[in-house]
């Protein structure tokens, strides 16, 4: 997510090796206040996180936001499950979609917008190994050839 008034704190590189991502949504991130020094401090680690429907609401599981110092004993526990904020509409949408497709949910970057904490998750569906493979041959076809398109041009610019 890129734009005017948004800051960037991490992204989910592991989720797009693994999964498919077939839709995106913009959710909003119910935290405490030492969450949110911490994350704007870039201490958030997507290890073994992903995303649960409980009761007709979404929530961030396994997501691990560092204790911020200055907390105290007054800080946030880092593994703790967090609410996303989205329309209900939306919620009921990617329900159908998790339970007639089989497909996950999954955090794909969390970003700070005009202040406010939020979180891309994704509509995903698992990658097998061929595809694995496949993006991963893909992905050094093109640095090769950004490679050698680079030789060529210091070549003839000498």
């Amino acid at each position: 997510m890129t734009g005017q008034g948004v800051k960037t704190v991490a992204r989910n590189k592991k989720a797009f090796h693994k999964y498919h991502v077939l839709e995106r949504f913009e959710a909003g991130l119910s935290l405490m206040g030492s969450e949110a020094k911490s994350l704007r401090a870039g201490q958030v680690n997507f290890a073994d996180s992903y995303v649960r429907l409980d009761d007709g609401e979404l929530y961030l599981v396994g997501l691990d936001i560092a204790p911020y110092k200055e907390a105290g004993a007054l800080g946030h526990e880092p593994r703790r499950r967090r609410k996303l904020l989205l329309h209900k509409r939306e919620i009921t949408r990617i329900g159908s979609q998790i339970v007639l497709k089989g497909l996950t949910l999954v955090p794909l970057s969390i970003y700070f917008k005009r202040g406010w904490a939020k979180a891309e998750i994704g509509l995903c569906r698992g990658k097998g190994r061929h595809d694995k493979r496949e993006t991963l041959k893909r992905r050094e076809a093109k640095k090769e050839i950004a490679r050698e398109v680079s030789n060529k041009r210091k070549k003839y610019s000498s």
